[in-house]
């Protein structure tokens, strides 16, 4: 076996056909846009390398077939802020291998080292969590947008290398057909109506006002988080501007006390319900049948990527107000069915509180796994975030 860099057009090709080969027989598998994963390893379109590094290698056999991939990368914002320098690595794909395992495994820790971190989670994003972030080690059914989808053997690949998990997050589904609790909705409308409220959805038009609040509100739910580390801005314009045919303006809300922002939401459609009849590629025939099954309303599924309210409103039922507002516009839309409450990590109880509150159901389990490189060393759980520390 042997790992080549990936460095050129053709090794890229490389890196994009080694999930097809693992796939090739998985009708759950959505085939993420090739473009989209490239923009990940561009310097000019992923902020992230404004401060990281990243790398990537594909794994072939002894007669050249394609048998794995994995990507190395570092986030010196966020590294620093474990116990020890820690790294990642990522779009691990590979057979049922555990030497092919190890040895991507081996190529990503060995980077790492040489680049000074002691630890690695994996498989992480080279960006933020939302987006493929974790392990799927339970509920093996189609995914929704950006939540990763991989063989049930991953799992071994990854315990039998040494790797421990760090934390778990949870997806539930919320069937949209069935009323939200009786007591929900008069919370929610009650707070919703409250005249030192307000309510705003998303709008192009005005999108660096609303990046802005977005900033604001993150990194005020977030700053108690132990390893938080401000937002940047750039990150959300990148996001924008790689998912704007997606982006539904009235699926991203805004909450406001007396005009400051202190919540937000942000929903998506499923995507993948489309990228499932397309391979990963966005040239003209797709793009027309991107449309076409846009307009078809394939998709029935949406997925929640983040909700964040500021410390001080948190016990407010500003969450509620914010689904009693996108109610009222989801009625407009009754070809959404299902909704998606996505990435509710085992270290932030009050989350999976409020999904469970307005009837969802566990439906997938994802692990988010770290890798000591002495392993000497205690290995330590993500910790439980407090009541002091509540995020939403």
């Amino acid at each position: 076996m042997r790992l080549i860099e990936v460095i050129d057009k053709e090794t890229r090709k490389f890196f994009h056909r080694v999930p097809h080969q693992i796939y090739k027989n998985d009708l759950n598998w959505a085939c993420p846009i090739e473009g989209i994963v490239e923009d990940t390893f561009t310097p000019g379109k992923n902020s992230t390398f404004k401060n990281g590094k990243a790398i990537r290698w594909v794994l072939v056999d002894g007669t050249n077939n394609l048998i794995g991939r994995i990507a190395g990368f570092i986030n010196y914002n966020k590294a620093h802020t474990y116990d020890q320098p820690t790294g990642g690595c990522g779009f691990f794909e590979c057979i049922n291998n555990q030497e092919a395992a190890d040895l991507l495994f081996d190529a990503a820790r060995e980077w790492n080292r040489e680049n000074k971190m002691e630890a690695m989670d994996g498989p992480i994003n080279f960006g933020e969590n939302y987006l493929n972030w974790g392990l799927l080690v339970e509920g093996f059914m189609p995914q929704g947008y950006g939540m990763p989808y991989n063989p049930e053997y991953y799992k071994e690949l990854f315990e039998n290398y040494g790797f421990k998990m760090y934390f778990r997050q949870f997806n539930y589904h919320l069937d949209y057909s069935v009323p939200f609790p009786e007591r929900f909705w008069k919370i929610a409308g009650w707070i919703a109506q409250k005249p030192q409220y307000s309510f705003k959805h998303f709008s192009y038009t005005e999108s660096e006002e609303f990046i802005k609040d977005f900033c604001h509100i993150y990194d005020e739910a977030w700053r108690f988080h132990e390893h938080f580390k401000p937002l940047d801005p750039d990150d959300l314009r990148d996001f924008m501007k790689s998912s704007k045919a997606i982006l539904d303006e009235e699926m991203i809300w805004f909450a406001y006390h007396n005009d400051e922002p202190i919540g937000l939401f942000v929903m998506v459609p499923d995507i993948n319900q489309i990228l499932i009849k397309l391979n990963g590629r966005l040239d003209f025939i797709s793009i027309l049948k991107f449309l076409y099954y846009k307009r078809k309303h394939v998709m029935t599924r949406t997925r929640i990527l983040i909700m964040g309210v500021v410390p001080k409103f948190q016990r407010s039922g500003i969450e509620s107000a914010i689904f009693w507002h996108q109610d009222k516009l989801m009625k407009h839309k009754p070809w959404y069915k299902e909704v998606e409450l996505s990435w509710a990590g085992d270290f932030n109880p009050k989350i999976v509180s409020l999904y469970e509150s307005v009837g969802g159901k566990l439906a997938k389990t994802h692990h988010t796994y770290r890798y000591l490189f002495d392993r000497s060393k205690p290995f330590k759980r993500a910790p439980i975030i407090g009541a002091e520390e509540e995020i939403s």
